[in-house]
């Protein structure tokens, strides 16, 4: 009898250590942990918008209930992927866009990709029940990109768009991204943004 206690406390003793050694190789299937600053390169990065959302608006499937952003540190734009991809939640800087991001939403091609080993993630641009959909979804295209790199839990002092003060991606028209993002029927306004 006191055999299998011995026994059963070793059992008991061992299982923690198998844990945390299962958690450290990854053996247990949770969205990727990165450290603090951890640069990660991501083989597609799309966008999408009110039109294109499904449905369409600005409803997400975690967080606030609701797309939007500025793309600033405190006031993160949402993206969407796979919750294995990214724990909802989780804040990335895209340098491109110089926004920073927040997981709050699904997205059922970055799902697929996922389970087929490729990075996916899919930012939001914003966009409203009176933008002109082809104006919103021609800036999305124009700013979709493979193979980009991302800071994943960035520390705050990341270069941000319009010095400092971020703004929605498509507004006004326009698609708002560094160097202009063509699109929206405008030249791409990297200024001051109004309300969409």
């Amino acid at each position: 009898m006191q055999r299998r206690w011995l026994a059963a406390g070793l059992v008991m003793a061992a299982l923690p250590v198998a844990i945390l050694v299962s958690i450290a190789t990854g053996a247990l299937a949770s969205p990727q942990a990165a450290a603090a600053g951890q640069t990660r390169t991501i083989n597609h990065v799309t966008l999408y918008g009110f039109p294109d959302n499904s449905p369409p608006g600005n409803g997400t499937a975690f967080g606030s209930g609701h797309a939007g952003g500025v793309g600033t540190f405190g006031d993160p734009t949402t993206f969407a992927t796979d919750q294995h991809e990214f724990a909802p939640g989780t804040l990335i800087y895209y340098p491109f866009l110089q926004r920073y991001f927040v997981m709050q939403d699904e997205c059922v091609e970055c799902d697929a990709d996922f389970n087929n080993g490729i990075s996916h993630i899919d930012l939001w641009v914003g966009g409203t029940a009176s933008s002109n959909s082809s104006a919103v979804i021609a800036c999305e295209d124009n700013l979709t990109r493979d193979n980009m790199q991302i800071i994943v839990n960035p520390g705050p002092n990341e270069p941000v768009f319009n010095n400092g003060q971020g703004g929605v991606i498509f507004q006004n028209g326009q698609c708002n991204a560094p160097g202009g993002g063509g699109g929206g029927g405008g030249s791409g306004n990297t200024g001051p943004s109004g309300g969409s």
